[in-house]
């Protein structure tokens, strides 16, 4: 079987974590791969361990600054033929007294933020030469269930699945494929702050690698690891009970050695 053409791949989010590991998991594979994020001295040890990789520094909550990117990327390639949106951050609520700005900082890097690369990236991918360009959304589980102190992450990443879904619907006479990826628990610095057990956790690598295998059939969602996904179905088949387990902290192991995942 012949191998594929490499493709030109732009990632966001790619300094550390799940990005970091995805944009050397592709480049490795031979494609050309665009990475951005804030931490322009990490972005340039990434772009050291591989040829394959370039990178674009931005904030993606800069509207006016991500107008300037285009020309920037076309600089690198005329065209994209897939975007994996994977840049986020999380803050959590702490009752009786949150900190309610945090919402509106959440949603403008994961929901905002997220549209703004949107905007940026789709005349590209129009002149892509691939039969087929991609977007890749890197959601969450969350989306599945309510968790506590959650409100901020949890309905960010709520409106870009709704968001894509419907991108899906507007994109496809243009025959641009959209996938949304709703991983569980990784182990990145991200996850590394949270204060709560994580089930089913997995190395950031191994999340990768689901990924990158997982995409190439174009699903219009992959959820990982399906043991949590099956958990987190408790939520909708007896909410109150769920709310009970998840108030008390009991609803799910801390660990398991054999499957888990991501943001």
């Amino acid at each position: 079987m012949a191998s594929k053409a490499p493709r030109v791949i732009w990632i966001t989010g790619a300094s550390s974590g799940l990005g970091r590991s995805l944009t050397l998991q592709l480049a490795g594979q031979g494609n050309r791969v665009i990475a951005s994020a804030r931490n322009h001295e990490e972005l340039e040890k990434l772009a050291a361990l591989n040829a394959n990789i370039a990178v674009l520094p931005c904030d993606i909550t800069d509207e006016d600054a991500m107008e300037t990117l285009r020309p920037r990327i076309m600089e690198i390639s005329p065209s994209l033929d897939q975007v994996i949106l994977n840049a986020g951050n999380c803050e959590y609520l702490d009752f009786p007294d949150p900190d309610w700005s945090a919402v509106r900082r959440v949603m403008e890097v994961n929901f905002f933020g997220t549209v703004n690369c949107v905007k940026l990236a789709l005349p590209l991918l129009r002149k892509s030469n691939s039969d087929r360009p991609h977007v890749v959304a890197v959601v969450s589980q969350v989306t599945a269930a309510p968790f506590p102190r959650a409100e901020a992450y949890g309905a960010s990443k709520s409106a870009l699945r709704y968001f894509f879904d419907s991108l899906r619907m507007d994109l496809a006479a243009d025959d641009i494929d959209v996938t949304v990826v709703n991983p569980g628990f990784v182990d990145t610095p991200l996850t590394r702050k949270n204060d709560f057990p994580m089930p089913f956790l997995i190395q950031v690598d191994e999340a990768a690698e689901r990924i990158v295998k997982n995409i190439e059939a174009r699903p219009r969602h992959y959820s990982f690891p399906l043991r949590l996904s099956a958990l987190l179905s408790l939520s909708k088949i007896l909410p109150g009970v769920w709310q009970k387990m998840v108030a008390l902290g009991t609803a799910i192991p801390e660990q398991d050695s054999e499957e888990g995942v991501s943001k």
